[in-house]
């Protein structure tokens, strides 16, 4: 008995995630819908996808990053 609600349980963590992964597709395939429109109305997606990522990043994390980024470009004589 155990052995079948054990398979039941998995079955079911299976199917939720089975669900959640189809709907993470519909999303991004909705994100690439909003970047292709941002891009037929004359924005730089490569742009906007930089800013995303550093506006998902908490401010002491972006700034380190800046300034790294910063010292890196300075030292190639970047600036």
């Amino acid at each position: 008995m155990s052995d079948n609600v054990a398979a039941d349980q998995l079955r079911l963590f299976i199917e939720r995630i089975e669900r959640l992964e189809e709907e993470k597709k519909g999303i991004a395939d909705d994100v690439k819908d909003v970047y292709l429109e941002a891009k037929a109305n004359g924005y730089d997606v490569k742009t906007m996808r930089a800013i995303v990522r550093l506006r998902r990043m908490e401010k002491n994390a972006r700034q380190e990053a800046e300034a790294l980024l910063d010292t890196y470009k300075a030292a190639l004589g970047l600036d």
